[in-house]
């Protein structure tokens, strides 16, 4: 009988974990116990890879001892399609939510499935950080391009999206098949980049058509790109997320980053605090760790490594600092972001994405 029931059991959380894979939402869980014995627990639902989170968990931990932390690490459309459902139940699992999908986040808070809040260090924050009180910026993302040393001279290294779109025109045999970057259809991130590029740059139409000429390689995440730079897989990496590139190379990868002299295009990964849940004083603090000067420190040196006016990281190609004026164009947090979630509008920029990504051989 004992035997049984444990058999039932597994079938049965195997029919559960089926379920949750079904509905799109799975996430991977992971659990930060309370270093001083818990008194409280903090539910944190990111699209945002749990290294990069990892020593901003535990040094908060250092300050508040007593609370445990929750990580459920998804990307992000799956967060985005867990989280509406749980402001539409009205009871959310989730005391803070966070991702690099800011547009995503800012169509939550329009919803009205974010609490306000209000404190020293929201108010600090720049006003296209923020919006309503309701989503804090918390770290910028540079979209780079990264190469593998190996497989790209250095006369082939491109600084510009022009200077890519011209290396894809004169060498096609070399670099077929050995481009990489998002899936928009699948990644969230990928698809707020590739509308602020169509809406930036004019070069944004032909440089998709010569990745689908390329057969560009495409996945949900940068760190599935990172992975084939870094195995030799592919040759070149566009638009990947700064912070996990320049990781991957302090880890040992043979890569190299360019941050683009055209334009910087530069994402805000945001936070913000769901409707529906009892412990919002807990997630308050979290948050307000976040945009500390503590916590940015924390981030930028173990995490995210990337800060506004401040140096760039020495291996990495590209200004002497991302700051305001110039080539600097961060994803502003605002009501404009809106329109890069309008269904119709959105629908219509997949259809093109497909179309060109299928190549001149129509694969």
């Amino acid at each position: 009988m004992t035997m049984l029931l444990r058999l039932l059991g597994a079938v049965l959380g195997c029919f559960d974990l089926l379920v949750g894979l079904q509905a799109g939402f799975a996430a991977e869980v992971t659990r930060f116990p309370a270093p001083g014995g818990e008194h409280s627990v903090i539910t944190i639902h990111a699209a945002t890879d749990l290294a990069a989170m990892k020593p901003l968990i535990q040094d908060f931990q250092v300050l508040m001892p007593t609370v445990s932390i929750e990580y459920n690490e998804y990307v992000t459309n799956d967060l985005f399609a867990a989280a509406q459902k749980a402001c539409a139940a009205g009871e959310s699992p989730m005391d803070v939510i966070l991702s690099s999908s800011v547009d995503q986040l800012v169509a939550l808070v329009n919803r009205g499935c974010a609490l306000t809040f209000r404190s020293p260090q929201t108010a600090q924050l720049p006003s296209w950080a923020k919006w309503r009180d309701e989503v804090f910026g918390f770290t910028i993302e540079p979209a780079v391009i990264v190469y593998n040393k190996a497989l790209v001279p250095p006369e082939d290294i491109p600084r510009t999206r022009g200077e890519l779109l011209d290396l894809l025109r004169a060498k096609p045999e070399r670099y077929d098949g050995k481009i990489g970057s998002y899936d928009i259809t699948q990644s969230g991130i990928g698809y707020l980049f590739a509308s602020y590029d169509a809406r930036t740059s004019s070069t944004y139409g032909r440089l998709l058509e010569a990745f689908g000429r390329a057969h560009a390689v495409t996945h949900c995440c940068t760190s599935d790109v990172l992975a084939d730079l870094a195995a030799g897989r592919i040759a070149l990496g566009y638009n990947l997320l700064g912070s996990y590139a320049y990781g991957a190379l302090k880890a040992g990868a043979p890569i190299g980053i360019v941050i683009p002299r055209d334009y910087n295009l530069v994402l805000i990964r945001a936070v913000l605090i769901p409707v529906g849940r009892h412990r919002p004083a807990a997630a308050q603090r979290f948050v307000d760790y976040l945009l500390s000067e503590r916590g940015q420190r924390v981030g930028r040196e173990a995490s995210f490594f990337f800060g506004a006016e401040t140096p760039l990281p020495p291996e990495v190609d590209g200004p002497m600092t991302l700051s305001m004026g110039g080539t600097f164009n961060p994803v502003t947090i605002g009501p404009e972001l809106l329109v890069v979630q309008d269904r119709a509008r959105r629908a219509r920029f997949l259809e093109e994405w497909r179309r060109s990504m299928r190549g001149a051989d129509g694969q």
